[in-house]
């Protein structure tokens, strides 16, 4: 009767650890999931804020010229 009982304790011991595993690897996949997701969030924040420096970037030049231009008007007028 012991051997019974282990060999049936053991046969239930391989399908809880399988299912075990099994959820394990589901979580881990949802966790893989939910870090790719976070990353491709992160990329796009950041391209977005490169495309925002860039464009921020050309304005202030732009700017700068205006002034430079508005500079050498007043100049030629004195």
């Amino acid at each position: 009767m012991l051997r019974d009982r282990r060999k049936s304790w053991t046969i239930s011991r391989g399908r809880l650890s399988s299912q075990s595993s099994h959820f394990c690897e589901e979580e881990e996949e949802e966790e893989e999931k939910e870090e790719e997701e976070e990353k491709e969030e992160e990329e796009e924040k950041e391209e977005v804020e490169e495309e925002e420096e860039e464009e921020g970037e050309g304005q202030e030049e732009e700017e700068k010229e205006e002034r430079k231009e508005k500079r050498k008007k007043k100049q030629e007028v004195v």
